[in-house]
């Protein structure tokens, strides 16, 4: 564990690192979004980090971080370990800097981010089921063959990096009310926060963890760092069990709170992105935009930070079905039907007269032992809404239908 007060505390210049990245990152511009601001009540703009080379802010910490090795530092190699976003950029700035570099991945990586990093030249290991077991696995491959470890998120100038963005923040929008930043091990907002509270110390920097890895607000309510026992969240790019000592000194002097989000609620604020901005977005990525709607301040300017867009296809897939749910624009039900003529026609019917469109339909007879009797008719329809679901179930039960919602 590193010591903070005699590695963090020395000065961060966001400046030299933003010189040190021109023709490396992409400076994103800020997007304003008026069905978030719709959603919130506030003026909302996204910073979108998913747009990087690598989809994700990573890019910017490695980077900043490897440029800044002496020539004997880089001729040793270099070892990471990461879920995903953090190998890449590692990848990415080790190929552009002609440094060999190995990473260890947790064996749950999306695969499109295990070959991404091979594609930047990188050797992957897989190792472990989350991130701090990769991690062990990486500091033993450290000491066993003197790789420069280059942190996801605990180092200084991969949190100078970091912070890179919050100066972009402020050029772009100095009316700037509040910052939201996700948080997995604190690499991100800590550089943010201090770049900001540096220019401007009345922005509020607020932090969003999934309500299944909560291991930064944790440590903040009891006063010390923790370590989870496990996490379970569909944000694995923020699956971290404990974080780091130089992030949570940092998070403790320079973020105003930490607002937590359940794993539906990132669902729908990536559905809302893909749907209405045509952005794609990861599960950690949104959990800015899914903190919105609990912000208790309105008529602000709102900066969501956007992290990453790393998604594979099969994953956006299913978040897309349960962020239609979710958000009440899909219905899936089941009803038991007598095992005769004319009964699926009188259940269409029924829909069609409440404007429920079917788009989906399993009419199974093997799954009930007296199959000559009953079947269980499985339906999905599309629907406009809550209130819409809640009139198709009730002019069912109204026509004498056991309805049992998947």
């Amino acid at each position: 564990m590193t010591d903070f007060n005699s590695t963090a505390q020395h000065t961060m210049d966001f400046d030299a690192a933003k010189e040190r990245l021109k023709g490396i990152i992409y400076e994103t511009t800020l997007i304003g979004s008026k069905i978030f601001s719709k959603e919130c009540g506030n003026n909302v703009y996204i910073k979108p980090e998913n747009l990087q080379a690598t989809g994700a802010f990573k890019i910017r910490g490695a980077y900043n971080k490897i440029s800044k090795l002496s020539l004997e530092e880089r001729n040793k190699g270099l070892i990471a370990s990461s879920a995903g976003n953090h190998a890449q950029g590692v990848a990415l700035a080790a190929h552009k800097l002609g440094v060999h570099a190995t990473i260890v991945m947790p064996k749950s990586t999306p695969l499109i981010k295990i070959e991404a990093t091979k594609k930047y030249g990188a050797k992957v290991i897989l190792h472990g089921d989350c991130y701090d077991e990769a991690y062990q696995k990486a500091m033993a491959l450290k000491k066993e063959n003197g790789y420069i470890f280059v942190h996801p998120f605990n180092d200084a100038d991969v949190i100078e990096g970091q912070g890179t963005i919050g100066l972009e923040i402020m050029d772009e929008l100095d009316a700037v009310d509040y910052v939201l930043v996700p948080i997995g091990g604190g690499g991100l907002i800590s550089g943010i926060a201090k770049a900001i509270k540096e220019r401007k110390p009345e922005v509020k920097i607020i932090g969003v963890e999934p309500e299944g890895a909560m291991a930064m607000k944790k440590s903040l309510d009891k006063n010390t760092i923790i370590c989870l026992d496990d996490v379970h969240t569909i944000a694995d790019g923020v699956a971290v069990k404990k974080p780091g000592d130089m992030t949570f000194a940092m998070i403790q002097e320079y973020v105003d709170d930490i607002i937590t989000v359940s794993d539906f609620e990132i669902m729908e604020a990536c559905l809302l992105l893909l749907e209405k901005h045509k952005l794609v977005g990861e599960n950690a990525g949104v959990l800015s935009l899914a903190a919105l709607k609990k912000l208790k301040i309105k008529d602000k300017h709102v900066v969501s930070v956007v992290s990453g867009g790393n998604i594979d296809v099969l994953t956006m897939s299913a978040m897309i079905n349960k962020g239609l749910c979710y958000r009440g624009r899909i219905l899936c039900f089941s009803v038991d039907l007598t095992d005769k003529p004319g009964e699926l026609l009188k259940i269409s019917e029924i829909l069609a007269g409440i404007h429920a469109n079917v788009i989906k339909l399993d009419h199974n007879q093997l799954k009930e032992v007296d199959r000559f009797m009953e079947v269980e008719l499985e339906i999905t329809v599309e629907t406009n809404g809550h209130e819409h679901i809640e009139a198709i179930l009730s002019v069912l039960k109204d026509k004498g239908y056991d309805v049992k919602v998947k």
